[in-house]
C-alpha cells in the first residue's frame, strides 16, 4: 500500500489535489470546487480523484447530486508514521512540534483573500479580548488595500478601535514580522485553497470559512445583514477560542477543538410577526 500511495503522490497534479484537501481538512470539498481551485477539467480531475481513492488517501461522499472528497486522515497518518519511524526512531523530542505555551503572548493571524472585511473583523474582535494574552494580525493574499466601508461602520458601531487596522498583503506582514505565528486561521475558502510554503514555527492552523459579505451590493440591507452575520459568527468563535486552556490542552486536542469551533454559527433570527 505504501508504494502505491507514494507512486500516486509522485504525479504533480494528484499531489496538488492531495495538498489542497490537506489544507482544507477536515472539510470535504465538492469536485467542482477542487476543479476551480486547481484549474482542472472535470474528466481529468475525475481520473486523478479515482487514483487517490484507490490508493486509500481520500474518501468520497455524495451530498444530493454532488460528490465531495476528504482526506482519509487515518490512512495518511499511517503512511506518515511508516515513513518517519526510522528517521525519528520514535523519539518524541525530534518529530512532534514544540508544545504551545501561553507564558508569552500567543501570536494569531487571520488570513483571507482581500483583507477588507472578514479577517479585519476577526482581528478587531480578538484585539478587544486580547489583553496581554494575544498579539493579533490579519492579512490578505490579494489585499484590496482598504477596509470595506460596511466593515468599518460595523466595527465602529460595536465600539472597536480601528486606528491600528488596515488592509495589507501577507508578504508585507511576513517581511515586517519575522517571529512565527502560533495560530493561523483562514476565514475564506479562496485563501484556504491557495498553495503556500510551509509556515515556520509549526503554527496550529484551522479554517473558519465564512461567506464573503462584500459580494452583496454596497450600501444595501443585504450587505449590512451579511456583515452582521460574519461579525456575530466570528465573535462567538473567538469567544470559544480565548476560553481554551492553551497551557494544558494537548496539541491534538487543541486542533480538534479549533476544528469544532469552525462550525459555530449564530442562531437564525425568526422573523417578527
Amino acid at each position: 500500500m505504501i508504494l502505491d500511495q507514494l507512486t500516486t503522490l509522485g504525479h504533480p497534479q494528484r499531489l496538488a489535489i492531495f495538498r489542497l484537501l490537506m489544507r482544507r481538512y477536515p472539510d470535504a470539498l465538492a469536485a467542482g470546487e477542487i476543479a476551480a481551485a486547481l484549474d482542472l477539467r472535470a474528466s481529468t480531475l475525475s481520473a486523478y480523484l479515482s487514483r487517490l481513492m484507490r490508493a486509500g488517501l481520500i474518501t468520497q461522499d455524495r451530498h444530493a447530486t454532488s460528490l465531495h472528497y476528504r482526506i482519509d486522515m487515518a490512512a495518511v497518518q499511517g503512511a506518515f508514521d511508516y515513513l518517519s519511524h526510522d528517521c525519528c526512531n520514535d523519539r518524541p523530542n525530534i518529530c512532534p512540534p514544540p508544545p504551545l505555551t501561553a507564558s508569552n503572548a500567543l501570536r494569531v493571524l487571520f488570513l483571507c483573500t482581500g483583507n477588507a472585511a472578514r479577517s479585519i473583523i476577526a482581528e478587531a474582535i480578538l484585539r478587544s479580548k486580547a489583553g496581554n494574552r494575544f498579539t493579533v494580525f490579519s492579512a490578505g493574499t490579494k489585499p484590496l488595500g482598504q477596509i470595506a466601508p460596511a466593515a468599518r461602520t460595523l466595527l465602529m458601531q460595536n465600539g472597536h478601535d480601528i486606528a491600528a487596522l488596515g488592509s495589507k498583503s501577507l508578504a508585507t506582514l511576513q517581511h515586517a514580522n519575522t517571529m512565527p505565528f502560533d495560530f493561523i486561521f483562514t476565514v475564506c475558502d479562496r485563501a484556504a485553497n491557495e498553495d503556500a510554503p510551509p509556515w515556520p514555527g509549526h503554527p496550529v492552523r484551522a479554517h473558519w470559512g465564512l461567506p464573503d459579505p462584500l459580494v452583496e451590493k454596497a450600501g444595501t440591507a443585504a450587505q449590512t445583514k451579511a456583515i452582521e452575520h460574519v461579525y456575530s459568527a466570528l465573535q462567538q468563535r473567538i469567544h470559544a477560542f480565548v476560553a481554551l486552556p492553551f497551557d494544558t490542552l494537548p496539541r491534538t486536542s487543541l486542533q480538534a477543538a479549533l476544528d469544532d469551533i469552525a462550525h459555530i454559527l449564530p442562531p437564525t433570527r425568526k422573523p417578527t410577526q
